[in-house]
């Protein structure tokens, strides 16, 4: 069975394709289909490893070391397809791999154009996601019609539709039905984008309507007429007051599933949404509010934490609270105003991302990052945690940054910091891989991809995981100073997690404290919904029972 969902966008971006598409794609795997997700990105960067969190958002990380956009995020914890580098497609994929061929003489010196060549290449790797196990491959073409960019992408999957038909290559197109005056909705721009689509060759088999509620029958008809869309092929992606968690249940509701199966020719089949629907009573319990502390540089922008932030909200249906999530500005903590920040009161900038007047926080966390700004800021709030026996929990940069504290304020290192921040430093207690050391490019060349992590028996990292032996995925060119080890220790840190030959450190412990850990890896890019991460579950029930005590 070889079936493909080509899921486009109109009228604007940031509709929510990728959890449209990862929404029917966890309906799919409630079918009983093994799904597999690609996402086909127009920008001409190779990945995204290089781009700008401000403009782009986090980099989501596979196993096998990919730097991919954020929405194959939304795959993992939405679905369970494998993802890898075939995941992720690219336009500068797509042309650095044709010009290499054709520098190669593989065209045998014919002239190189959009088509064929491009759209074969796109069609190549498309096609690679597949593997024997594959039932439906989902694509999301990023961008919306109309996007120059886009255009390859959107003439590949009306080529794949032509050549294996309309019973297996469905084409899912979300648009946008905006609310003019006092709920007056309108379907005109739904009508210009699926004409457009008409245009470019492709006639959307079912329409995805992002709207403020749910269409009636009489508006969904009146989107049927205008489309050539079968009226119950038309439906709602209406704005939910509970969490985008909810969205495979509504899409059930209205019997996508059914729909998707009828019009790709799969026979019905039992629906089994056991764990969503548990996963929903667990966030219709939650009880009492949990405010964690962001500490980051990036916090103005929601996606360049993306994952972090969801696996801090599964952990919550975990924990049966919610989360209350504290945006710091790193850079705002290098003043004196950490503990009036920690504990809700307002910081001498008036652009202080906090508000006065609020409680404090019950748990703060560190997330991954690069360069030098607001690490001092980051290095106040830890030793804040530490002393005041506040839980803790630093990733990847949170965890150096652990390091540098715990030097400056136990070892008495004045001085110590970590040789990416300062190369002048006498005590570089983190400091750069020694395959780094002559390594110019910046693109694809970390520590990055799954690896193994020994645990240590008695300690948080294994009583999280329970497991001697893990796997986490790593984005990271510095780690913890081997030099260090000895003068650590001595000093009473906790060192917990170790690579397999013990070479490095990969996790580190505070004594004699509620909670704080530091990890070398990223375990948020593994969190699910109906899983959360076991990290990011022990971290709020710690932030949860030590607000309970303090109380």
């Amino acid at each position: 069975m070889n079936k493909f969902i080509f899921v486009s966008g109109g009228v604007c971006s940031s509709l929510g394709k990728g959890v449209a598409a990862s929404a029917l794609g966890a309906l799919l795997e409630g079918r009983g289909l093994n799904v597999r997700m690609v996402k086909c990105d127009p920008y001409i960067n190779i990945d995204a490893g290089t781009m700008n969190p401000y403009q782009h958002g986090e980099v989501y990380v596979t196993d096998d070391g990919a730097e991919t956009d954020l929405d194959l995020g939304n795959y993992a914890r939405f679905t369970n397809s494998p993802l890898s580098a075939a995941n992720s497609i690219t336009t500068g994929q797509i042309y650095h791999s044709v010009l290499e061929k054709e520098r190669q003489g593989r065209y045998l010196g014919r002239c190189v154009q959009v088509i064929p060549h491009i759209t074969d290449e796109i069609k190549r790797r498309i096609l690679a996601a597949l593997d024997a196990d594959a039932d439906v491959v989902i694509v999301e073409i990023g961008g919306t019609v109309g996007d120059i960019e886009s255009i390859p992408f959107l003439e590949a999957a009306r080529q794949f539709i032509h050549e294996y038909g309309k019973e297996n290559a469905l084409s899912v197109h979300l648009t946008l039905i905006p609310e003019v005056g006092e709920g007056e909705l309108k379907t005109k721009p739904t009508q210009h984008s699926v004409k457009a689509m008409q245009e470019m060759g492709i006639q959307p088999d079912i329409l995805i309507c992002r709207a403020p509620a749910m269409l009636d029958d009489t508006m969904r008809l009146k989107i049927a007429m205008f489309t050539n869309v079968e009226k119950n092929a038309v439906f709602t992606s209406y704005n939910v007051d509970t969490t985008i968690y909810a969205i495979p249940l509504i899409f059930f509701e209205q019997k996508m599933d059914q729909i998707a199966l009828k019009k790709l020719g799969v026979a019905s089949r039992h629906s089994d949404l056991q764990l969503w629907r548990e996963m929903m009573a667990k966030f219709d319990a939650r009880k009492g509010l949990v405010r964690i502390g962001i500490v980051g540089k990036y916090i103005e922008l929601h996606d360049a934490y993306k994952s972090v932030y969801e696996a801090l909200f599964h952990a919550g249906f975990e924990a049966g609270v919610e989360i209350e999530l504290v945006k710091i500005d790193a850079s705002f903590l290098e003043s004196d105003g950490v503990a009036d920040a920690m504990m809700g009161g307002s910081l001498p900038s008036t652009d202080s991302p906090v508000n006065a007047g609020k409680e404090r926080v019950d748990g703060v966390l560190v997330p991954g990052g690069f360069g030098q700004r607001g690490i001092n800021g980051m290095v106040n709030a830890v030793n804040w945690a530490r002393r005041n026996k506040t839980p803790y929990f630093g990733i990847c940069l949170g965890m150096q940054v652990i390091v540098i504290e715990w030097a400056r304020n136990v070892l008495n290192f004045a001085d110590a910091d970590s040789s990416e921040f300062n190369q002048d430093t006498k005590h570089p207690v983190v400091s750069l891989l020694e395959e780094q050391v002559d390594v110019k490019n910046y693109g694809g060349t970390m520590r990055l991809g799954a690896s193994e992590t020994v645990t240590q028996e008695g300690t948080n990292l294994f009583k999280a995981y329970q497991k001697i032996h893990i796997w986490e995925r790593h984005r990271h060119r510095y780690e913890f100073s081997n030099k260090y080890r000895e003068a650590m220790l001595g000093s009473g840190l906790l060192l917990t997690g170790f690579t397999p030959d013990n070479g490095l450190v990969e996790c580190v412990e505070w004594p004699d404290h509620p909670w704080g850990v530091g990890v070398q890896f990223h375990p948020e890019f593994k969190s699910k919904p109906t899983a959360a991460a076991p990290l990011f579950r022990d971290f709020v029930m710690a932030a949860r029972d030590c607000k309970k005590d303090r109380e």
